[in-house]
């Protein structure tokens, strides 16, 4: 890969969407001293908030993708249901990164595992069902149980149904909406694991992780590290991601979810061209948090130092703390070793991410016990500890 010149502080950066991932993107670069103006639907984002320039419009809106490009000198992404075709208006000005080509895979689901699978990377076996009678066909070879899942809109467990007889499977299908599905075998899983890669304009790689990942409905509820594999998994899930990466040619960041099962397969579950919810404990425990890397890796600056400085738990907090009315914040501030983050998000709902709190601790099990502890302090009958 060529290395172009890079785009040093001072210079404006752009954002496709206006969510937390790009708030706190944008804190991280406004640190290192670049300007940035997002690009997103809704007013009053979290990211608007803290940034002065946005601009608010559709995504299909091309003149307004056309003016934003206009202000900035690369353009990134917070999220990945951003239509590819914005990429590609904005690509014929101003660089995207990761750009329209990685898109149009890893917002497809089915795209992403046809990518990975044809170039020998390790997935779940899964097949690609476009009616009820090929669903009901294919479902024998594949489970049961399989996992019936849309291909695009698949974030926070979306678009996706655990199947295990005909009867099932043909209600599911009309649940999810119909048209072209994947159909995947049910792994039985020994733990989730995630690794943030970033690549760099001139293809050097840096990442953090892996992450032991555990969900409660489907949601990220707690992420933390180091977790607690062999060397030789850890080692595997690096080499895996820095792989699929330059297979993808990325530059930017890509989150690679993975599968690890109780016989001991790794497998690759799903791509996310982003930062990722799974790594916010970095901006605590790295040198360099995952934003900042973000923000080295587009602007073409040399990529940052990503070890692990001390064990780290992420708790999410979701707008179901909300429910009792606003929570008493003091109860984690005096708690030493948690930090508070919270998205400015004006309406809290139940699911919605509202925040995180991260807590440092001798060992990834001991963060995990503190931050539960922590965030079970917000809920007065202690539902939410886990």
């Amino acid at each position: 890969m060529s290395r172009a010149a890079a785009i040093m502080p001072g210079a404006t950066l752009g954002v496709l969407g206006g969510g937390q991932l790009a708030r706190m993107f944008a804190m991280a670069a406004r640190r290192l001293g670049y300007e940035v103006v997002v690009f997103a639907p809704d007013k009053d984002t979290p990211a608007g908030q803290v940034c002065p320039r946005t601009v608010t419009a559709d995504y299909g809106d091309g003149q307004a993708l056309r003016e934003f490009a206009a202000q900035v000198e690369v353009v990134t992404l917070e999220f990945e249901n951003v239509p590819a075709q914005a990429l590609e208006t904005i690509e014929a000005t101003t660089p995207v990164r990761p750009g329209s080509q990685v898109l149009a895979i890893t917002q497809n689901r089915l795209k992403e595992k046809s990518f990975l699978a044809e170039r020998g990377f390790p997935v779940t076996p899964f097949r690609a069902v476009r009616g009820v009678e090929q669903l009901l066909s294919e479902l024998p070879r594949v489970g049961p149980p399989a996992v019936l899942k849309t291909v695009g809109f698949g974030y926070d467990g979306k678009g996706q149904r655990l199947i295990a007889s005909d009867q099932e499977a043909a209600q599911a299908f009309a649940e999810l909406g119909s048209g072209e599905m994947v159909l995947e075998r049910f792994v039985r899983l020994a733990m989730e694991l995630s690794v943030i890669g970033a690549r760099g304009i001139d293809g050097s790689f840096a990442c953090f992780g892996p992450v032991e990942n555990r969900h409660c409905q489907h949601i990220l509820d707690v992420s933390a590290v180091p977790a607690a594999v062999s060397a030789e998994v850890a080692d595997r899930a690096v080499a895996l991601t820095k792989q699929v990466m330059e297979a993808l040619d990325v530059v930017g960041l890509l989150c690679v979810e993975f599968f690890l099962s109780q016989t001991g397969e790794l497998l690759v579950n799903e791509l996310a061209p982003r930062p990722h919810n799974s790594g916010h404990y970095s901006i605590e425990a790295c040198p360099v948090s995952q934003f900042e890397q973000q923000v080295r890796a587009i602007t073409g600056l040399p990529l940052g130092a990503t070890e692990l400085l001390k064990p780290a738990a992420m708790a999410n907090l979701l707008g179901d703390l909300w429910a009792g009315g606003e929570p008493d914040w003091t109860r984690v501030l005096c708690v030493p070793g948690v930090s508070l983050h919270l998205y400015g998000k004006r309406e809290a709902r139940p699911g919605r991410k509202m925040g995180h709190l991260t807590a440092l601790a001798a060992s990834a099990q001991a963060a995990r016990d503190l931050v539960l502890a922590a965030r079970g302090q917000l809920s007065q009958d202690g539902s939410l500890v886990r």
